[in-house]
């Protein structure tokens, strides 16, 4: 039995999503097993809080989330000093 990296590609279905999955598979080897998890359900989405992901598309490889992947998401504090939240004068 050979060995294969697991690659995993955390996506809503959307647009962005859909063209990571095509990247992917596109750059993907035989030694690599590409599953696709839809964010829609609920397990999936628990999955992936538990990883750390707060934005779609998310590549984990191999149990890691991989470093483009990481860090992202909504900030509210950077949203608050654009001007959430504060009323126009």
């Amino acid at each position: 039995m050979s060995k294969q990296r697991k690659i995993e590609i955390f996506s809503a279905g959307c647009p962005a999503c859909n063209e990571t999955v095509a990247e992917v598979e596109a750059e993907s080897c035989a030694s690599c097993h590409v599953q696709v998890l839809d964010m829609n359900e609920p397990a999936v989405a628990a999955r992936a809080r538990d990883l750390g992901i707060r934005s779609v598309p998310a590549v984990v490889i191999d149990g890691k989330v991989a470093g483009c992947c990481a860090g992202r998401g909504v900030d509210l504090q950077v949203l608050h000093q654009a001007g959430l939240g504060r009323p126009l004068d």
